[in-house]
C-alpha cells in the first residue's frame, strides 16, 4: 500500500508528549511535524508487511490516528492526504474485498460489509476535499458549478488528492449504483481523474491508468470504449514494469470476463500470481492482497465464463 500508515508507531509513541504540551504554538508546531512524518517517506513499515491479516488488525488504530491529528491540525494536507488514501484502501483490501470472499456463504454478511465500506470511501472523499480546499479555497463548490474551471486550478501537487477523491468516490457508486448522489458525481469524477492523469501519468506506477482501464470496461454499454480500456492497461502494465500486481487483475476482472474472455483472464492472472513480492519489497503487502483477489477468481472461473 502506498503512504498513509507510515511512521504510525512513531506516532504512538509520540501522542503522550503532545498531549503534555503546553502553549498552543509548541503544541501545533509538534503535531504538524509528527503530521510531516506520517505522511512522507517512501518505505512503510505497514506496505512492506507480509502479514496482511496483522495490517488488518492494526490499521484502524493508525487510521484514528490520524484522524485525531486532523483534529488539531485540520488543515494539514500530508494528514488530509494520508487519511483520504487510507480509507480508501482500508475499505478495499479488508472490507469490500472480504465481502465478496464470503458473498457466496453468507449474502446479508456481505451485504452489510460492502455498505461498510462504502462508508468508508464517502469518509475518505471527504478528507481528500478538504485537502483540496487548503490550497484551493471553494473548492469544492466550483467542483459543482462549474468542473472543469475548478480543476484548472490544480497542480501536479494536487494529483494524489485528486486520486483518492475520485477513486473514493467510483469505490463508493460501484457498491450502489442506486445512490443518486454518488450517480450525479460520474461526470465530475471521470473529470478529476483526466485532470490528475494530465497531471501525472505515472502516479503510482499506472494507477490512474489503471482506473481508466476499469472505468471504460465498466461504462462499455454507455459510452465507454473497450479498446480503451485494454489501451489504459497496458500502459498501466507498462509504468508498473512488472512491480504491481493489480494491472493483471484488474484487466482480468474487468475486461475479460466483459468480454467472455477465459483464456486471457486465466493468463492474466497467472502473470499476477508470478509477480516476485521481493522485486518491490515497498509494495509487498498490495501485491500479496491482490494476489489472493488473483487466486479467488481463478477459483470461480468455470461461474465467471460461458462455455
Amino acid at each position: 500500500m502506498p503512504h498513509p500508515f507510515r511512521c504510525a508507531l512513531r506516532a504512538v509513541a509520540l501522542i503522550g508528549v503532545l498531549l503534555t504540551l503546553s502553549g498552543c504554538s509548541i503544541k501545533r508546531m509538534a503535531i504538524n511535524s509528527l503530521g510531516d512524518a506520517l505522511a512522507s517517506g517512501s518505505s512503510s513499515t505497514f506496505a512492506r508487511d507480509d502479514d496482511p491479516e496483522l495490517v488488518r488488525d492494526a490499521t484502524p488504530f493508525a487510521l484514528k490516528t490520524i484522524e485525531g491529528l486532523i483534529d488539531a491540525s485540520p488543515r494539514h494536507v500530508g494528514l488530509l492526504t494520508a487519511a483520504a488514501s487510507g480509507f480508501t484502501q482500508y475499505g478495499f483490501a479488508f472490507i469490500q474485498q472480504e465481502a465478496d470472499f464470503t458473498e457466496a456463504q453468507d449474502l446479508a454478511r456481505s451485504t452489510e460489509m460492502r455498505q461498510r465500506a462504502k462508508r468508508l470511501y464517502l469518509r475518505a472523499a471527504e478528507y481528500g476535499l478538504r485537502g483540496l480546499e487548503v490550497d484551493l479555497p471553494g473548492f469544492r463548490d466550483r467542483l459543482t458549478s462549474d468542473a472543469d474551471a475548478a480543476l484548472a486550478k490544480t497542480g501536479k501537487k494536487h494529483v494524489a488528492l485528486l486520486y483518492w477523491t475520485g477513486a473514493a468516490w467510483a469505490a463508493a457508486l460501484a457498491i450502489d449504483v442506486n445512490d443518486s448522489d454518488l450517480a450525479v458525481r460520474q461526470t465530475t469524477i471521470e473529470k478529476m481523474m483526466h485532470r490528475a492523469l494530465a497531471l501525472d501519468e505515472t502516479f503510482e506506477m499506472g494507477a490512474l491508468h489503471e482506473f481508466f482501464g476499469t472505468w471504460e470496461a465498466a461504462h462499455a454499454a454507455a459510452g465507454g470504449s473497450m479498446p480503451k480500456a485494454r489501451q489504459h492497461f497496458a500502459r498501466a502494465t507498462q509504468l508498473a514494469a512488472g512491480r504491481r500486481v493489480a494491472p493483471f487483475v484488474s484487466m482480468a476482472e474487468s475486461v475479460c470476463i466483459n468480454e467472455n474472455n477465459r483464456k486471457e483472464f486465466e493468463a492474466l492472472l497467472n502473470q499476477a500470481l508470478a509477480v516476485d513480492l521481493d522485486k518491490a519489497p515497498e509494495r509487498r503487502l498490495a501485491n500479496m492482497i491482490m494476489q489472493r483477489r488473483a487466486r479467488w477468481l481463478l477459483s470461480r472461473i468455470d461461474d465467471l465464463f460461458v462455455d
